[in-house]
């Protein structure tokens, strides 16, 4: 399990253990936030190919899809 502040995602860096098209490293480009400034998911934009999806935050913890940094 990956470990970090959620609070500092944003500009965050990602490797993909499993590339697919090509995409191995991401960047956390934007934030979504509830009423109550709850993080709810994160814009990643692949360094590649300029494509961007947004994803619920927790997927980044999961050490067998992501891991911190670029590799």
């Amino acid at each position: 399990m990956n470990r970090f502040n959620p609070a500092k995602l944003k500009l965050s860096k990602w490797t993909a253990t499993q590339p697919v098209n090509r995409e191995k490293h991401f960047l956390v480009t934007d934030l979504e936030h509830d009423e109550a400034g709850v993080l709810l998911r994160i814009e990643l934009q692949a360094v590649h190919s300029g494509r961007s999806e947004w994803l619920d935050w927790r997927v980044l913890r999961d050490a067998q899809v992501w891991a911190m940094g670029w590799r």
